[in-house]
């Protein structure tokens, strides 16, 4: 008879995250196509649905980034936004409350993607070393014995 062992043996180690240049990269880029399709879609002068759109590309990104990641993601997709989403296009200008407020759902997005990343990454983690394996004897309370 032929007894099926898995090959893995151990826990897997958890998923490093991306280097932050790269993930800042992918936020500009992501951006500028992001917004070239609110610009061809929508037109200037509705930023509602671009900082929306983008607040979900900075949840994404958080997604794989570390948190030192976050601040950077959240800017680069804030100046874009601000340069090329509101009139007058290509000009920088800082509105007060409306760019903070802003900068701050970027910012939240990036840190909530990145945080609920690491807690599913940790609780796989977890999971993966504190449940026996399948065909492992399960031991009675901590003194090895076998269980009933």
């Amino acid at each position: 008879m032929v007894d099926w062992v898995p090959m893995r043996v151990g826990a897997r180690p958890v998923p490093q995250p991306v280097a932050t240049p790269l993930v800042w990269a992918t936020a500009s880029g992501g951006a500028v196509v992001l917004l070239a399709a609110h610009y061809a879609l929508l037109g200037p002068g509705r930023p509602g649905p671009a900082l929306a759109a983008l607040c979900l590309l900075a949840a994404l990104l958080g997604r794989c980034a570390r948190f030192t990641a976050a601040p950077g993601t959240a800017l680069l997709c804030w100046l874009l936004l601000n340069g090329f989403a509101i009139p007058p296009l290509g000009t920088l200008t800082w509105a007060g409350q409306r760019d903070a407020l802003w900068l701050g759902c970027l910012g939240a997005a990036a840190l909530l993607g990145t945080a609920l990343a690491r807690f599913r990454h940790a609780r796989a983690a977890y999971r993966r070393v504190a449940v026996p394996a399948r065909g492992t004897p399960a031991t009675h309370l901590d003194d090895g014995t076998p269980g009933p």
